[in-house]
């Protein structure tokens, strides 16, 4: 039967849900808001929701990984998709063969999307690779071969913002866009400036430290969603890849499938 592959990966503030075929490539992508107190009902609301929109029939869906860092949706999620497709999903965690090989002292505490990023980036890019991971908090990730070395955890440049503007009472929420220089010469434009320009001189930065704590990337590619004003302004080289998560859930789902039909 040919597989038609569902991928979900349920973020601190974005759910994305993927749809591949079996020729492996995905046939649509689509961002949600992540909705902390969603119930099952909710959650298969908006998958069906996602389906019609992309005129694509949800009960034809032959299996689905999802990988959450929000437990208290994990199982509303869970849930839902059993319902509508009739199969449970497989879920990124303890049991799941990846095919890393991890330095972690606690391999549990390593979130599913990292792991997943690790995965694809492996895949599709050449080796040393650092993985950049833009979301609510950004996740650098250093892979020689198919072993991850490490990573570090900085805040998001989301988070950073609004913890300034919350902090600070004179400055406003703002959102984030290109700044006309790098001179502010009004406060938007300043914090404007500072959250672009800073954020791109601390990933070029931190892509030099990791590098020198090991060997010059091959590849450094980044992902997410505040990802492309930034990395305009980076003076480093880096490929962005929007799909790269939901790429490795799909990697991830084949390689377990494949080691269980060799099994029988």
């Amino acid at each position: 039967m040919a597989q038609l592959v569902l991928t979900i990966d349920i973020g601190n503030s974005t759910t994305s849900i993927g749809l591949y075929g079996p020729d492996g490539k995905l046939r649509f992508r689509s961002d949600l808001a992540t909705s902390r107190n969603a119930s099952q009902d909710q959650c298969a609301i908006s998958l069906m929701g996602v389906f019609t929109l992309y005129q694509a029939d949800i009960q034809a869906v032959t299996g689905t990984i999802m990988s959450s860092v929000v437990p208290s949706v994990t199982g509303a999620m869970f849930k839902a998709i059993r319902m509508l497709t009739g199969k449970a999903p497989m879920v990124m965690g303890p049991g799941v063969k990846t095919g890393l090989n991890i330095k972690s002292d606690i391999h549990t505490q390593m979130g599913s999307d990292i792991v997943a990023c690790s995965v694809a980036a492996i895949a599709k890019y050449p080796s040393p690779v650092i993985v950049i991971d833009m979301g609510t908090a950004v996740t650098m990730s250093y892979l020689r071969g198919n072993t991850y070395e490490g990573c570090v955890i900085m805040p998001g440049i989301r988070v950073s913002l609004e913890a300034l503007s919350e902090r600070a009472a004179e400055l406003p929420h703002i959102s984030i866009a290109q700044p006309p220089s790098i001179f502010g010469h009004n406060t938007v434009d300043a914090m404007r400036s500072g959250v672009v320009y800073g954020n791109a001189s601390m990933i070029d930065g931190m892509i030099q430290r990791l590098e020198d704590a090991s060997a010059p990337a091959a590849a450094v590619v980044a992902t997410g969603g505040n990802t492309l004003a930034v990395l305009r302004e980076c003076k480093r080289d880096v490929l962005y890849d929007a799909d790269l998560l939901l790429d490795g859930l799909h990697l991830v789902y084949r390689k377990n499938i494949e080691a269980k039909q060799k099994k029988s």
